[in-house]
């Protein structure tokens, strides 16, 4: 049994969703979005929740159960509040910042790095240290810091790099005489 799709997720009042079979779109303040659930569940919209359920109990209805709900979930919290990722950068002259839809990272290689904005992200540099990207799609917010963090990711003896904000890093004991 899912913990997680038993869980009926709310609908806030200035959200509209609306369920055409598979088919779920939401629309809020943030925006517009859609998303196509797969068969083995079913997706009902009754007293302002949105409830998922297998339509049978396969292993893949109920693998598929938690996922869709989750999926739903994050459309709803897209279009009301919108996500956040958060990336620090270490180490001696390394910075970023942005230059019109672009952002420039400097990281220690021969060349600047220069990466263009996706379309529906929204990128701010508050510090030359700092990167915060921000949308209503979790799955792109996601991908897009990925991408800048494998540009140097954080390495285990200074931690020089790009890391999350939330994330620890191991450190390792350097050499000894």
């Amino acid at each position: 049994m899912s913990r997680i799709g038993k869980r009926p997720i709310p609908v806030p009042d200035n959200v509209t969703a609306t369920i055409d079979g598979q088919h779920v779109s939401v629309k809020g303040p943030k925006g517009e979005l859609a998303a196509t659930l797969v068969e083995d569940v079913l997706v009902k919209l009754e007293d302002g929740q949105i409830e998922v359920q297998p339509r049978n109990e396969s292993k893949r209805a109920r693998s598929m159960w938690g996922m869709s709900r989750t999926i739903v979930n994050n459309l709803v919290t897209g279009v009301t509040e919108g996500f956040t990722r958060k990336l620090e950068i270490n180490g001696v002259g390394y910075r970023a910042q942005m230059t019109g839809k672009s952002i420039q990272l400097q990281l220690g290689l021969s060349h600047d790095v220069i990466r263009e904005v996706p379309e529906g992200l929204e990128v701010k540099c508050p510090k030359p240290t700092e990167i915060e990207i921000s949308g209503i799609e979790k799955q792109r917010v996601g991908q897009f810091a990925a991408e800048l963090r494998g540009l140097r990711p954080p390495e285990p003896y200074k931690g020089k790099g790009i890391k999350y904000a939330e994330e620890r890093i191991i450190r390792k004991e350097g050499k000894k005489k």
